[in-house]
């Protein structure tokens, strides 16, 4: 089967730091927690090591080791980074026929510090990675493929949201797309307004949330608590609107995906088929790094759906790669081929 992914290419720096060699601060009244780091002190780090990265990369590393015959359209600089990049697609055997190149711009590059709960910190230049144009968009990209998802579109490039799942499901193809928080908090009317193109809907349960001042926005939905008969998963509140999983789930399912899939990190991930709900355990694992585990739950969800695999088959081969991704510090060394799946 054949498939593209759109997004994200990024040479990632990540630096693992001891528990002990830096500190973190937790807010009593909060979830949040931080890492400090203090001006003109150098800290010792345990490794560090430089990785291929970017969502559309790593969908396609994911895809390809599933079987697809995959193509990934990103933007790149002329550079070294760049270099890198296309020398680890190679590798993989992901055609780089659709790789688009910047003359003004970098590789993107991100630096990431690994420590205490090994949820990195990530400073980025998102560089040529935000200036995809409708050019580079075309829609005979998406020419007799199967599967066409579509990774976070950071800056301008977000605005090509719109052409291209237009130009995807035109072309027949299935449509995901797992975007990122930045897309869906500052590009959220396009975003919404165009699920109707979309078949497979994926993001975090913070990202959904913030969704939701949108989403009652463009309907009209009256503020209400998530207490009614039939409604399951957590509670998802924003703004004074409190929605469970699965009402959330219809909501969006009104707009037109037929699959949503929201993620709750180490408490599982729910699966919403035209209103049924599954649900999918988190597989314990030793956390090495937390980089890249939504790319693969949500790429190998993607592709298992289209490869006819059951919605509760899929689900747990998704929490698989993402559970082998989490037991490495990058996000690609953990993904895992097709029969290893099994």
């Amino acid at each position: 089967m054949k498939s593209v992914t759109v997004g994200s290419a990024t040479l990632d720096i990540i630096a693992s730091v001891a528990s002990d060699d830096i500190e973190r601060m937790t807010l009593h009244n909060s979830t949040n927690s931080f890492l400090l780091l203090e001006p003109g002190r150098k800290v010792d780090a345990d490794s560090v090591t430089t990785h291929v990265g970017g969502g559309a990369i790593n969908a396609a590393v994911s895809m390809a080791r599933l079987g697809f015959d995959v193509a990934t359209l990103v933007k790149l600089g002329r550079d070294h980074n760049a270099e890198k990049i296309l020398a680890r697609l190679w590798e993989e055997g992901i055609s780089t026929d659709l790789i688009r190149v910047s003359d003004d711009h970098a590789t993107a590059i991100s630096v990431m510090i690994a420590s205490h709960d090994k949820n990195a910190a990530i400073f980025t230049h998102r560089g040529a990675n935000g200036f995809l144009s409708e050019g580079d968009c075309d829609a005979t990209a998406f020419d007799q493929t199967d599967l066409v998802y579509i990774t976070n579109l950071s800056n301008d490039s977000a605005n090509r949201f719109p052409g291209i799942v237009q130009k995807a499901k035109a072309a027949g193809a299935f449509v995901a797309t797992n975007p990122g928080i930045r897309q869906l908090s500052r590009k959220t009317s396009p975003f919404l307004e165009n699920l109707g193109h979309v078949d497979l809907f994926t993001c975090n349960l913070e990202e959904a949330r913030a969704l939701i001042p949108a989403l009652v926005d463009k309907t009209g939905w009256e503020r209400q608590t998530a207490d009614r008969e039939g409604d399951t998963g957590p509670v998802i509140e924003m703004e004074g609107f409190r929605l469970s999983v699965s009402d959330l789930c219809r909501r969006l399912h009104e707009l037109g995906p037929g699959h949503i899939a929201l993620t709750d990190g180490g408490h599982g991930a729910y699966l919403s088929v035209r209103g049924i709900l599954h649900f999918q355990e988190a597989m314990k694992v030793e956390v090495v790094g937390t980089a890249g585990a939504g790319d693969a739950f949500a790429s190998t969800l993607a592709a298992c759906l289209v490869r006819g695999d059951a919605p509760d088959a899929a689900m747990k081969h998704a929490a698989r790669n993402a559970a082998s991704v989490i037991g490495h510090v990058d996000a690609q060394t953990g993904l895992l081929r097709a029969r290893d799946l099994s």
